[in-house]
């Protein structure tokens, strides 16, 4: 969360006051339809055709957009090593089993090693844009298209971040988004799902309201309605979130300024080596990314005065060595449930270990990340040059 103020205090106090907070509501009521308009908004920031907004976080979406594109027991879905554990568990939400593959040196899910997992069961693609960055999306389109795969963006962590100008999220066949307090826009909780397919749209939606045959879209829907989740976004999340989208273009705007100036100033700095970018205009700006020959050097420079530099194999969750119920198997209240033992589920690929994905252990542990605020004036950014600068010719 970066700016929130008076104008989201007074879009929820008009919520409150109205005292119609349920979106299934129509006009009539009183209901101001927040989560509506959010949603024909966040389709038009997108480029997507249809936009979802729900409750549950980002893992809702990407749990929800799974459903949409029908994924479930009997498939396999690529997910990389370095995300949160949320991307794989909500392959397990649906029934299917999530297969961890390697970063590159982008931090981004490697091409390379996608394809090497990639097997007669695998139904999906998730290339997770972490820490405001991109995958290279046009390698992995690629191989989508070739193997006939679906891809399903997981966009948490990159509202508004483009890959060759167009919004992550939108290009692969569903995107999920999430608004809880740690992303750039946020309503405290809450994620949203885009995608360009009707009936993708449709599941997801059905999936996403376990009272959808009794609303009054069901009669419109071109497919039958199931039984789903509870997911439904309140009229509250919906307001914040109109007011947060208006400020999320001046946020980007300022993130990306500062980012560039910094990272400008010391492209030729002593002993400074940044991440390789796949998009480095269209990132969020969000961070600074360096990497250096090992870990002992890393950490010398993220710990030198002022740096404030963190080493990715420190966040701990995001690393997939640590994501102990699924390296264990460990999903569900009972057995039964549990979709490593699923019938449908037999023979694919679950054999998961703490060393499997050397390549992203080596390069989490050589990676720092300074982050960026977007708050910064002309004396905290220079200084914040003056103290990297330091800390490279120092090691």
């Amino acid at each position: 969360m970066y700016r929130v103020g008076k104008e989201e205090v007074k879009a929820v106090e008009r919520i409150i006051k109205s005292k119609q907070y349920f979106r299934m509501a129509d006009g009539k009521s009183g209901c101001f339809q927040e989560c509506d308009k959010f949603e024909k908004e966040w389709s038009k920031f997108t480029g997507s055709k249809h936009s979802l907004l729900m409750s549950g976080g980002g893992t809702a979406g990407l749990i929800c957009a799974l459903a949409g594109l029908e994924i479930g027991p009997g498939d396999e879905v690529i997910v990389p090593a370095y995300t949160f554990m949320a991307s794989a568990s909500a392959v397990l939400c649906v029934g299917a089993i999530p297969v961890i593959a390697e970063v590159d040196d982008s931090l981004m899910l490697d091409p390379v090693d996608v394809e090497k997992k990639i097997s007669k069961r695998t139904k999906a693609i998730m290339p997770v844009h972490l820490l405001g960055l991109t995958c290279d999306m046009g390698k992995l389109m690629a191989l989508a298209n070739k193997y006939k795969l679906f891809v399903v963006e997981d966009a948490c962590q990159a509202s508004g971040v483009t890959y060759n100008g167009i919004k992550v999220g939108k290009i692969g066949h569903a995107g999920a988004y999430s608004f809880n307090y740690f992303k750039t826009i946020t309503c405290g909780e809450g994620g949203a799902v885009v995608t360009d397919s009707k009936k993708v749209f449709e599941r997801a939606l059905v999936y996403h309201d376990s009272g959808a045959n009794f609303r009054p879209f069901a009669k419109k829907l071109s497919i039958p309605v199931f039984l789903g989740m509870q997911f439904r976004a309140s009229e509250i999340m919906g307001a914040m979130l109109r007011v947060q989208l208006k400020r999320l273009p001046g946020i980007l705007k300022d993130l990306r300024k500062i980012k560039n100036r910094i990272s400008g100033e010391l492209a030729s700095a002593q002993n400074i080596y940044f991440v390789r970018s796949n998009d480095g205009q269209g990132e969020a700006g969000a961070g600074l990314h360096f990497q250096f020959e090992n870990e002992k050097i890393a950490r010398k420079f993220a710990s030198a005065p002022g740096v404030a530099g963190t080493l990715p194999i420190d966040s701990g969750k995001h690393v997939y060595s640590n994501w102990g119920p699924i390296l264990e198997h460990r999903i569900g209240v009972t057995g039964a449930a549990n979709p490593y033992f699923f019938a449908a589920n037999k023979g694919l690929n679950m054999k998961y270990s703490k060393t499997m994905c050397p390549k992203t252990l080596d390069i989490l542990r050589r990676s720092v990340r300074v982050g960026v605020n977007p708050e910064w004036k002309e004396k905290d950014i220079e200084n914040k040059i003056r103290v990297i600068r330091k800390a490279g010719e120092s090691l």
